[in-house]
């Protein structure tokens, strides 16, 4: 039945390559019959090759769970020789278009706007695969490519026509006021369907799954054409055996039908001409193919082209019938009679057509074509039993004729003829077909129905979004763990419940959980490819836990400081939590504990890769002046690893990696030092400790090396041939080299002094750091409040164990510069120090390490008293 709806068919987008796109540039030209066979049948013809085409079966990708039949892309393919980069752009398309159409009222335009996206792909594949780009292989996976787009291309149209209605026109409040009038009572077929449409929305829907449905299909057999010329005679080669019964020619001993009326060959039992059958059988498939696509006016033109004027009277019988001259006139308009409209009769038209559908004694396709407007459901799935589409199809086109009739035969006051019992008890619900579907006789409808793409298609009109939700989790964890479903399907995925999420349908929290996980599995894929845009602009549609573990994930995996700053920057115009998120990826990244490299530790003194990629993590935190705090944080857990695993350098690096004015930045931030909290205030204290450390440690190093450079005395040369003391010139060479390596080690010894000075203030800073000491927290009223998140116990017991091995070595080296600057006295007053119970540095102290410095301690007395001091480094008294 032809749709009341047919004004509203722009919701499903026309192909590009349509026949309606293309009437107006109709070059066709004119084929005499044997020329026109000749093309058909020879294998160098256009058709030969087309059905090579058609009949060409393709290898290689299989992705039949997307849709029974159909593959999608492999990633072990070269892109640029089998399309991957054409369909690839959808990922950068399908992002423009929700980036640059986030209003609400915008949501059923980006649902067109991605179709049109995948159109334009398909497009560009399609004139590759002209080109023949890629060889077979090539073409192969370039017309998988395009099947699979064009199945997506039909499921974003199903969704705009169904989401539509729903979301437009179910709730306008017209509509509501329409629903409460009730039937219309006594008037015409026509106008009690049209209110009928009206105010029946699941009566819409069916209405639109058949008008998508029919928009969709795609005839199989293009290879059988029609054979024609211009003037076209019904029968005709009958019509010429039984004008020439002598003729030898043809069929002479095969009986034929002795009457050419339309009956005749059903009547008398007898057939037609073998090659008249042949063009009916022809004739009727093309019929119920135009039929079958939405064409009405298309198949009865053909009827009439080919000369058999009654099937095109029989294809009109099914028009609702409505009188015009009944309607009340305005006044000032003629009251000349106007003609009536579709069938007065199409009760018994109909009774006819299903006894016609019924018959066994017709054809297939003339019984189908019956049984599309009479409601025969057993003729309509006789021929469509091997297709998902044809059988649903079939099944909504007989409910839509059934609540049709219902509805006419219970509101037109008009006796009508009485349909048979199968006919009524034909009616079905959505929940019914479909699972009639699921266990078709045929195995490639249940595949299909069955498979991703089916049941996708299945749940949208349905509009069952949490079943739809449950189906996509279940295929998610289907995949092998280190493995995910193919990027493309991932990308449809997320966008039909985003699309969903948008109008209200995710409204469950387990609904919104699965919705979730879906998308964040999508971001996953985004990931891998490394468009910061992209995964930021995804990413904030979901909560602030996945959006920390995702995003963080794909920092993890940048090492390139530009690119760094893009995804920050990316992160931030998304609305993402970027103090989180890059806390969470430097975390990630120091706790990792990287395998050894094949090549070993790198000799002392270096850094290996590992390590750089860990000190380098701090630069995101670096991007914001506000995580000045986490970034002390984050540097002081690395010092103090890596200064418990004696990597000096590393600890330099790290402390290299805070800002200078750090301090300053601080107090910006809070205002003044004493607003700092709990955190910031141990954070900056521990940093100093580290800054102070730093420096002792470089200045001992630089002592040693001035110590390992004191000049050398020059030698004599009196190896030298012709060498004499008596040489005056060579005398006074020698005495200007020993003059000057008498001025160079004073000048060295004057260094080595100010050095000893420098190195001793530096490494006493260390010891005598204020506030509690070095790596002693400062005095603060409580711990913060998420003390177990920052695991502050863990973090003491680090510092106690830093102090018990970095302060006993600081004490030997402050012992070894001033004991070979000859301080003497100043070696005995280190056990002052360390015996201070303000300090208490002797509890940093181990039995051993106590007592190798005092045994230092002894040697240096022993030294006082060859110098004739007492044992503490005073003179001697009587």
């Amino acid at each position: 039945m032809e749709s009341p709806l047919q004004h509203r068919r722009s919701l499903l987008r026309q192909p590009l390559n349509s026949t309606q796109n293309n009437q107006s540039h109709n070059l066709s030209i004119t084929l005499l019959p044997e020329e026109h066979d000749l093309l058909r049948n020879s294998s160098s013809g256009a058709m030969g090759l087309l059905s090579r085409m058609q009949n060409r079966t393709v290898t290689g990708l299989d992705v039949t769970s997307l849709s029974g039949d159909s593959t999608l892309l492999t990633d072990n393919i070269d892109a640029a020789d089998h399309g991957i980069g054409k369909i690839d752009l959808l990922f950068a398309h399908f992002y423009e278009v929700l980036h640059t159409h986030n209003n609400t009222n915008d949501t059923l335009d980006v649902v067109q706007l991605l179709a049109q996206a995948c159109e334009q792909v398909v497009e560009q594949l399609e004139l590759e695969i002209d080109r023949g780009m890629g060889g077979n292989h090539g073409t192969q996976q370039r017309e998988a490519s395009v099947k699979w787009l064009k199945q997506e291309i039909n499921t974003w149209r199903l969704l705009h026509a169904l989401y539509y209605d729903r979301l437009l026109l179910q709730t306008d409040t017209q509509a509501d006021d329409e629903m409460q009038d009730g039937p219309l009572l006594g008037g015409s077929e026509k106008e009690v369907i049209q209110q009928l449409y009206s105010i029946n929305a699941q009566l819409r829907e069916y209405q639109m799954v058949v008008d998508w449905l029919e928009k969709c299909y795609e005839e199989k057999d293009q290879a059988n054409a029609l054979q024609s010329h211009d003037r076209m005679m019904a029968w005709e080669n009958t019509l010429f055996q039984l004008e020439n019964l002598q003729g030898a020619a043809f069929g002479r001993g095969h009986e034929i039908c002795k009457q050419l009326d339309p009956d005749a060959p059903v009547r008398e039992g007898k057939p037609l001409h073998a090659l008249d059958m042949e063009d009916n059988v022809r004739l009727g498939r093309a019929i119920f193919a135009a039929i079958r696509s939405g064409h009405i006016d298309e198949a009865l033109k053909l009827c009439k082209h080919f000369g058999q004027t009654w099937r095109a009277a029989i294809l009109e019988g099914w028009r609702l019938h409505e009188d015009p001259n009944y309607e009340q006139h305005l006044p000032g308009q003629t009251n000349e009679k106007l003609p009536i409209e579709g069938n007065p009769r199409r009760d018994i038209w109909k009774r006819c057509a299903w006894l016609l559908a019924d018959s066994k004694k017709y054809d297939e396709y003339t019984r189908a074509t019956a049984a599309v407007f009479c409601g025969h459901l057993g003729a309509l799935k006789t021929l469509l039993h091997n297709s998902w589409q044809d059988l649903l199809w079939a099944y909504m086109k007989v409910q839509i004729d059934i609540r049709v009739e219902s509805e006419i035969r219970g509101c037109c006051m008009k006796r009508y003829q009485p349909m048979p019992d199968e006919y009524w008890n034909g009616k079905m619900t959505l929940e019914q077909i479909f699972d009639e579907l699921s266990v078709a006789k045929d195995v490639s409808v249940r595949d299909y129905a069955q498979c991703q793409l089916g049941v996708i298609q299945q749940n949208i009109i349905l509009d069952t979004c949490g079943e739809l939700l449950q189906h996509m989790c279940r295929w998610l964890d289907a995949v092998p763990k280190d493995s995910q479903l193919p990027p493309h399907q991932l990308r449809f995925m997320a966008h039909i419940v985003l699309f969903m999420r948008q109008v209200g349908r995710v409204e469950q929290q387990g609904q919104q959980q699965q919705a979730e996980r879906i998308i964040a599995a999508y971001v996953e894929t985004l990931i891998k490819r490394g468009d910061p845009q992209s995964i930021a602009y995804y990413t904030a549609g979901l909560p602030n836990k996945l959006q920390v573990q995702l995003y963080a994930k794909f920092l993890t995996q940048i090492d390139e400081k530009r690119q760094r700053e893009q995804a920050l920057e990316a992160a931030l115009q998304a609305g993402l939590d970027v103090e989180q998120i890059t806390r969470h990826t430097v975390e990630s990244i120091r706790l990792d504990n990287a395998p050894p490299s094949a090549l070993g530790e790198p000799p002392t003194g270096a850094i290996s890769t590992a390590d750089k990629r860990k000190i380098q993590s701090l630069e995101y935190l670096t991007h914001l002046v506000e995580q000045r705090g986490e970034l002390l944080w984050q540097a002081n857990a690395m010092m103090r690893h890596y200064l418990a695993s004696n990597k000096i350098e590393c600890v330099r690096q790290v402390f290299a990696m805070v800002p200078v004015d750090v301090t300053s930045q601080l107090i910006t931030i809070y205002g003044a030092l004493d607003n700092l909290g709990p955190r910031e205030e141990c954070s900056l204290k521990e940093f100093l400790c580290y800054k102070v450390y730093l420096a002792g440690v470089d200045s001992f190093n630089e002592w040693v090396r001035l110590q390992q450079a004191r000049p050398q005395p020059p030698q004599k040369d009196t190896q030298k041939p012709g060498y004499t003391q008596d040489n005056f010139t060579e005398r006074m060479n020698a005495q200007h080299k020993e003059q000057t390596y008498i001025t160079e080690v004073a000048r060295w010894e004057q260094k080595v002094k100010e050095q000893s000075k420098l190195t001793t203030d530096a490494l006493f800073n260390v010891l005598l750091f204020p506030e509690k000491g070095w790596l002693n927290d400062p005095f603060i009223a409580k711990e913060p409040e998420n003390s177990a998140l920052l695991h502050w116990e863990s973090r003491i017991l680090q510092m106690e164990k830093l102090r018990s091995i970095c302060l006993p070595e600081i004490v030997l080296l402050l012992h070894d510069v001033l004991a070979k600057s000859g301080d003497y006295a100043g070696c005995i007053r280190l056990a002052d120090e360390i015996a201070d119970e303000r300090r208490q540095l002797y509890k940093v102290y181990t039995k051993h390490k106590l007592a190798e410095l005092l045994g230092k301690i002894a040697d240096t007395s022993l030294q006082l008293l060859n110098n004739k001091l007492d044992p503490w480094g005073y003179p001697i008294t009587a």
